[in-house]
C-alpha cells in the first residue's frame, strides 16, 4: 500500500515560510538536494495544492536547461517532469503535461489511489496538508527542521485542533545543519 507523505522545510519555530512568503531561509545545499531527489525520484504522485503547483512548475520543468544549474537541480528537473501531479485547486482551469485537476479533495478517491502499487505520494502545500490531515489521510511526515527562527510567517500546524499521536521513524542531521525528523501517523 502506498503511503501519503508530507514533505516539508520548516523553521525551528514551526514556519513553513516567513513574511511575504519568503522561502530564502531554507537551507537546501546540494547534499540536501541529492537526498530529496534520491526519496522523491520514488514517488508514484506528487500531489500539490495550487500555490506550490505554480510555484514549482514555473521553475523545474526547464530548469534542466540552465546551464549554471547545479547537477541536483537538473536531475530534479527530470523527477519533476517524469512523477504525475494530481493538483487541487478550485481556480484553476487547466494545468501542464502530466498533471490532473481536481477543485476538491475525495476521501474515498485518495484511499483507492493509496491502495494502487507504486511509490509513495508526496504531499506538498499547507493548505492541502490541513485538509488531509483533517480526513485522517496523512501516513508519514518528513520535516526538515532548519536552522533558523523565523519568527512569523505561516505555520504548518496552523489549524490543527485535535492532537495527533506520531512514531518517530528518523532522525538525520545534514551537514547544512537542516536536520530530518520522520514520523509515521500511529492510528489506532
Amino acid at each position: 500500500m502506498r503511503k501519503i507523505v508530507v514533505h516539508m522545510m520548516l523553521s525551528l519555530d514551526g514556519y513553513f515560510e516567513g513574511p511575504d512568503h519568503d522561502l530564502g531561509w531554507h537551507r537546501v545545499d546540494d547534499e540536501l538536494h541529492r537526498y530529496f531527489n534520491a526519496l522523491l525520484a520514488e514517488d508514484s504522485v506528487f500531489l500539490e495544492g495550487r500555490v506550490t503547483y505554480e510555484l514549482m512548475e514555473a521553475y523545474w520543468p526547464t530548469a534542466d536547461e540552465d546551464p549554471e544549474a547545479e547537477p541536483a537541480m537538473r536531475e530534479f528537473a527530470g523527477i519533476w517532469r517524469s512523477t504525475p501531479k494530481l493538483v487541487f485547486s478550485r481556480t484553476l482551469r487547466e494545468v501542464g503535461p502530466n498533471a490532473s485537476l481536481r477543485t476538491e479533495v475525495d476521501p474515498d478517491e485518495i484511499r483507492a489511489l493509496k491502495q494502487q502499487p507504486g511509490g509513495d505520494m508526496t504531499l506538498g502545500g499547507v493548505d492541502l496538508v490541513e485538509t488531509f490531515r483533517r480526513l485522517d489521510l496523512v501516513d508519514e511526515y518528513r520535516l526538515f527542521v532548519n536552522p533558523v527562527v523565523v519568527g512569523r510567517g505561516r505555520r504548518l500546524f496552523e489549524t490543527a485542533d485535535a492532537p495527533t499521536d506520531l512514531e518517530l521513524l528518523e532522525e538525520r542531521r545534514f551537514g547544512n545543519g537542516v536536520v530530518l525528523l520522520r514520523y509515521a501517523v500511529r492510528r489506532p
